[in-house]
C-alpha cells in the first residue's frame, strides 16, 4: 500500500511540475492552539483550485515539508478532536515557505442516541433545502435529498441578516446656543451603489442604509481647480430651499487637485480579500475577483501588490509583485475559492504587516480590503476591529473597504473600519461600479491628497436663527476636535468632490425651533456683521502630523446658485424621500426629477443620467 501511495504522489508531483516553473518547498508545524503542543498525524492536503496536489501526515514533531512548483495552493489541515483550518500560500520557486498552524479544540457535546439521531436528521435537512435553494437561485437542476452540492456555511442565504448602523438625523441647532457646527468630511459613496441595488430589484432601501451625504457625494461637480497652494478649492453657493422655501440652503463644496499620473508616487497595495463561504454567491468573489482585475489592468510599472486571503485564518497569496507581472497577479486571483468562517481579524494584521514590510517612503501605501463585512472567527466585534484599525493607520498605511453581496450584509462594520482607517468606503454592485472606481476615478479612490479634514461653520445668529446639517450624522465632531490634530477625520483624495449642505431658518422668521424654555444667563449678542457664516477648514499633507487652517467668511448677498446647488439639492431631496424624513418638508419625487434633470450638465459618463432612472423607479415603489 505505501509503495502504490510513493508511485500516485510522483505521478501527481510530475503532472504539476515543468522545466519553466521551478520548485519550491512548503515546510510547517502544526500545534495545538490550547496548550502548543505538536499534533501527530494530522492531515495536510495541498489543493490547486479543485485539484488535490498532495496529502501527508504531520511527524512526531508535528512537522511536514512538501515539494511543490512555483504557485498559489490551498492548505487544508485536519486532526482527530480539532477544528479543521483552511489557508492559502503562494510557493516561490527555489525558495522555502514555512507556515505555522494552530489547530483548535473541538469541544465534545455528548447526547445520548435519540438526540444525536434528531441532530443528524436536522443537518440534512438544513443541507438539502441549502442545495436545493441554491440550485434554484443559480438554475441548477433541482437535487435529491441526498444530494449536496456545497457546505451549509457556504452559499444560500435563507434568512436576511444584513446590518445597518442607526442613523439618528441632525435636526436644526439654535444659533445663538450652538453657533458651531463641526464635522469630518466624507468621500464614502457605498451608500448611493447600495441604494441601486435595492431599487434594480424593485425594493425600497432601509432608511439607516441612505446617508444623504453619501448619495450627493457620489457625484463629481464643477468645481474649480485649487490655485492658492492648497490641495483643495473651496466653493460656497447658496438660494431658497426647494423643499422650504421660507428657509435657505447653503452648499459647501471641495474640489481636490487633479494629479497627472506620473505625477503620482508609487503605490506599494494589498489586497485583503475575504475568501470565506459567505463570498461563494456570483455578487460576491467572482464580481470582487473582476473587479480587482480591472484595477490590475491599470496597475503602472512603479506599482506593487501583494495579495491576502481570510477565511477560517489568514494567508498570503502572492508576495509583493510589480505592476508589469500582471498575468501573475490575475493568476492568484483566478485561484481563489471561498469555503470556511470568516477570520477578518487575522487577515486585518496579517495585511498591515504585509503593507508595512513592503513601505514605500513617499509613496502611496493602502491595504484594500473586499468583503461582505460578516467577520465570526476571532477578533470579530466592530469595536475591536475598529480599536486594531486604529492602531495600524499610525504606521502611514490607508485603507480602502469595498463591500460586495446581500442577504448578510455588514453595511455599519464596513462604515465604521473605513471611517477608523485613514480610508474611503465603497460598494461594488456590478461590474460597471468597478470600473468607475478603478477607471475614471482610480486615483482619487487610491492616492490620498489631504488627510484629517475638517470643516467647521460658525453661524452669525444676527442672520441664521437655527441651521440644520444634511448627512454626515456618522461624521460629526466636538466643537473641540476642531483645533486637535491628534483627531482622526476623513481624507480627500486626487480630484476628488466633497459636498455638504446647511438647511438654515432666517434670522427674521417667526417659526419656533425650541422647545426648551430661555435660559436665564444667556444674552443674545449678534454685532453688526453682515456675514451669513465663517467657513474654516483644516486638513493634514498624507506625510505631516501638523494640520493648516483655510478660513472664508460668507456674504449672504453675494451668493450664486449653478447646477452644483440644483444637482446637490436634488439628490439631498431625493435622499429625504428615501429616508421618509421628518425634515422632508414639501419635497417630492417629481420636483426632484425635474431638478435633477435640469441640472445633468454634460454627464459624460451617463451617471446622473442612470441616478434620475434610479428617481423614477423610486417614485413607482414608494407611491
Amino acid at each position: 500500500m505505501k509503495k502504490l501511495l510513493a508511485v500516485a504522489w510522483i505521478v501527481i508531483q510530475s503532472s504539476f511540475t515543468s522545466v519553466n516553473n521551478p520548485s519550491g518547498t512548503l515546510t510547517g508545524t502544526v500545534t495545538d492552539a490550547e496548550k502548543g503542543n505538536p499534533i501527530v498525524s494530522a492531515t495536510i492536503e495541498v489543493m490547486q483550485g479543485k485539484v488535490l496536489v498532495c496529502q501527508q501526515l504531520t511527524s512526531k514533531s508535528g512537522e511536514f515539508s512538501v515539494v511543490l512548483s512555483s504557485g498559489s495552493y490551498h492548505v487544508k489541515v485536519s486532526a482527530k478532536g480539532f477544528a479543521d483550518q483552511i489557508l492559502s500560500v503562494f510557493i516561490k520557486g527555489n525558495e522555502t515557505t514555512n507556515i505555522k498552524i494552530a489547530l483548535k479544540k473541538v469541544v465534545d457535546k455528548t447526547l445520548d442516541k435519540e438526540e444525536l439521531v434528531i441532530c443528524e436528521q436536522e443537518k440534512t435537512l438544513r443541507r438539502t433545502k441549502t442545495a436545493e435553494h441554491y440550485a434554484m437561485a443559480v438554475g441548477m437542476p433541482s437535487v435529491s435529498s441526498n444530494q449536496v452540492y456545497m457546505d451549509y456555511d457556504m452559499a444560500y442565504v435563507e434568512h436576511n441578516t444584513e446590518e445597518y448602523d442607526f442613523i439618528n438625523e441632525n435636526g436644526f441647532k439654535d444659533a445663538i446656543k450652538d453657533p458651531l457646527s463641526t464635522f469630518s468630511v466624507d468621500v464614502d459613496r457605498a451608500s448611493y451603489a447600495n441604494v441601486r441595488r435595492f431599487l434594480s430589484q424593485n425594493q425600497k432601501p432601509y432608511k439607516d442604509a441612505v446617508r444623504i451625504e453619501e448619495l450627493i457625494n457620489y457625484f463629481d461637480y464643477d468645481y474649480p481647480q485649487p490655485s492658492d497652494g492648497h490641495p483643495f478649492s473651496i466653493t460656497i453657493e447658496g438660494d431658497k430651499c426647494p423643499w422650504n422655501p421660507s428657509r435657505q440652503l447653503v452648499l459647501i463644496g471641495l474640489k481636490g487637485e487633479n494629479m497627472n499620473e506620473k505625477d503620482i508616487p508609487p503605490s506599494n497595495l494589498v489586497f485583503l480579500i475575504d475568501v470565506s463561504g459567505s463570498m461563494y454567491p456570483e455578487n460576491k468573489l467572482p464580481l470582487l475577483k473582476q473587479a480587482f482585475k480591472y484595477l490590475v489592468d491599470q496597475l503602472r510599472p512603479v506599482d506593487r501588490v501583494a495579495i491576502v486571503v481570510y477565511a477560517g485564518a489568514a494567508g498570503l497569496v502572492l508576495e509583493s509583485t510589480p505592476g508589469t507581472d500582471k498575468p501573475r497577479i490575475n493568476a492568484a486571483l483566478d485561484m481563489l475559492q471561498a469555503g470556511g468562517s470568516t477570520a477578518g481579524g487575522a487577515g486585518i494584521q496579517l495585511a498591515y504587516k504585509v503593507a508595512k514590510e513592503n513601505y514605500i517612503h513617499g509613496g502611496n501605501n493602502r491595504v484594500i480590503l473586499a468583503s461582505d463585512g460578516d467577520f465570526n472567527v476571532g477578533t470579530s466585534s466592530s469595536s475591536e476591529l475598529v480599536r486594531l484599525i486604529e492602531e495600524k493607520r499610525k504606521d502611514g498605511i490607508f485603507l480602502t473597504i469595498l463591500g460586495f453581496g446581500m442577504g448578510n450584509y455588514k453595511d455599519g462594520r464596513m462604515e465604521q473600519l473605513s471611517n477608523a482607517g485613514n480610508g474611503n468606503y465603497a460598494y461594488i454592485d456590478n461590474i460597471l461600479e468597478a470600473k468607475k472606481m478603478f477607471g475614471t476615478e482610480l486615483w482619487g479612490t487610491l492616492y490620498t491628497i489631504a488627510k484629517d479634514v475638517k470643516i467647521q461653520v460658525e453661524f452669525n445668529p444676527a442672520k441664521v436663527k437655527a441651521y440644520r446639517l444634511i448627512g454626515y450624522e456618522n461624521r460629526i465632531l466636538n466643537k473641540e476636535d476642531f483645533n486637535n490634530d491628534k483627531k482622526d477625520a476623513g481624507d480627500i483624495g486626487c480630484g476628488h468632490t466633497v459636498t455638504a449642505l446647511y438647511e438654515i431658518i432666517p434670522a427674521d422668521s417667526e417659526e419656533s425651533i425650541s422647545d426648551i424654555d430661555p435660559l436665564e444667563y444667556t444674552r443674545q449678542i449678534v454685532g453688526n456683521s453682515k456675514d451669513l457664516m465663517t467657513v474654516k477648514i483644516r486638513y493634514k499633507k498624507p506625510d505631516e502630523d501638523t494640520s493648516k487652517l483655510i478660513t472664508q467668511k460668507v456674504d449672504a448677498h453675494k451668493m450664486v446658485k449653478s447646477n452644483n446647488f440644483l444637482f446637490a439639492s436634488a439628490i439631498a431631496e431625493f435622499g429625504m424621500l428615501l429616508r421618509e424624513s421628518e425634515f422632508k418638508g414639501k419635497s417630492s419625487f417629481s420636483q426632484s426629477i425635474a431638478r435633477a434633470k435640469s441640472a445633468k450638465g454634460k454627464d459624460e459618463f451617463g451617471y446622473r443620467n442612470d441616478c434620475i432612472k434610479m428617481m423614477e423607479m423610486a417614485e413607482m415603489l414608494y407611491r
